[in-house]
């Protein structure tokens, strides 16, 4: 059967996009299943705060490199291979670490875990722009997104409930076993479009990337997405030291409550293919830059608990609306080379993520909350600027 035709059932397209959808929540679920447990492992391995939030940084510094080798080598062997090889490689590392004991095989282990989860992201999209008929990639790439998004609460809230209920190593064995879950169901269900794959030497390597850092669109695109993580995890770095101070003394179940009510404009994300169906590509991407400007203003002035809860359920319902939009035009923009734009997207992405909580806290002590939130703000307003250089007239016939 023609790969064409095998997705023109509306069965098959809805299965794939669950998948998808389940395969971006689990494994960047990866990335903050760690967060929450550094105070434990501060003391279960006996090492200061700094060096027990190792794992959590150590995952970080190798997926964003991982970005940048997966992605061409999804064009030399196929999207697929790369996102099951990534799968598989999870499953043997997460089951690994729920075995040891060792703080700094720990640590190791975490590195090699960040660096195979980053086969996912580029593949996939990829992916989507390879086999999904052109009129639901938007809906597809929606519910990616909403993956992508959620997995930071998810990750958190699932290691938080497990460790609670059990230990610490056994986050990693339930994980395992939803990424061999995931890696039994690419095997089965995901179809390979082996045309796309092909081989790339050096010069094709750097000939490819000087025509991605040449292109003005991808440009202004990328420095949107620097802002993305960065005000986001920004945002919920200091809201959490904000709110367990004066005047709201909030405990970490609050707290955490709090953060979990942000799922709610997440789900904004999944509406993201109708809404560029019926408004437009470039009109949806501003209007979410514009909903994450004015909820980070607002989140920062608010002095009322019920105000900022609900201010940052519209700052996330921006920003949940502004990474499907950004990955499409990512995705077009790239063209043939879309895996490794999508793999420089992705880097940059979570360079951010790194930089935001650095950034937030410096602002902090050197300033206060409320100014922190405005500078992010202000950010957020220098990517929804840029947005208006980018010329995307070709691109919204395609939706």
């Amino acid at each position: 059967m023609d790969i064409n035709e095998r997705y023109q059932t509306r069965g098959s397209d809805l299965t794939l996009t669950l998948l998808l959808f389940c395969c971006a929540l689990f494994v960047v679920s990866s990335v903050y299943v760690t967060t929450p447990l550094t105070s434990q492992f501060s003391e279960i391995f006996h090492v200061e705060p700094s060096i027990a939030a190792w794992p959590t940084s150590i995952f970080s510094v190798f997926y964003a490199i991982g970005f940048l080798i997966f992605g061409p080598l999804s064009d030399r062997f196929g999207r697929k291979p790369i996102i099951l090889f990534g799968l598989c490689c999870l499953t043997a590392v997460s089951v690994s670490i729920g075995f040891i004991d060792d703080f700094l095989l720990f640590v190791v282990l975490r590195g090699l875990q960040g660096l195979v989860a980053a086969t996912f992201a580029p593949s996939a999209l990829a992916y989507v722009y390879d086999v999904f008929p052109t009129s639901k990639i938007a809906t597809v790439i929606g519910f990616i997104s909403f993956g992508f998004v959620t997995a930071g609460i998810f990750g958190q809230v699932v290691a938080g409930i497990i460790n609670q209920t059990f230990d610490w190593q056994k986050i990693f064995l339930i994980f395992g076993g939803l990424y061999f879950s995931c890696a039994i169901a690419v095997y089965f269900l995901l179809y390979e479009n082996r045309a796309e794959a092909k081989s790339m030497i050096i010069k094709d390597y750097l000939l490819t990337v000087k025509r991605i850092f040449t292109d003005k669109n991808l440009l202004l695109c990328y420095l949107i997405t620097m802002m993305l993580l960065l005000t986001f995890i920004g945002m919920y770095t200091i809201l959490g030291a904000y709110l367990s101070s004066s005047p709201f003394y909030l405990s970490d179940k609050e707290i955490l409550t709090i953060r979990a009510v942000g799922v709610i404009g997440m789900i904004l994300s999944l509406l993201a293919g109708s809404l560029i169906k019926r408004y437009g590509l470039l009109l949806v991407f501003r209007m979410g830059l514009f909903m994450s400007v004015v909820g980070l203003v607002a989140v920062g002035m608010a002095t009322n608990l019920v105000v900022i809860a609900l201010m940052s359920i519209f700052y996330v319902a921006g920003i949940s609306i502004t990474f499907p939009a950004i990955m499409l035009l990512v995705g077009d923009f790239g063209g043939k080379e879309r895996a490794m734009a999508a793999s420089f997207y992705a880097f940059i992405l979570f360079i951010g993520a790194t930089l935001g909580p650095l950034l937030s806290i410096w602002l902090m002590h050197n300033g206060s909350y409320t100014i922190t939130l405005i500078v992010l703000a202000a950010l957020m307003a220098i990517g929804l600027t840029a947005s208006f250089f980018i010329d995307v007239e070709k691109e919204e016939a395609r939706f």
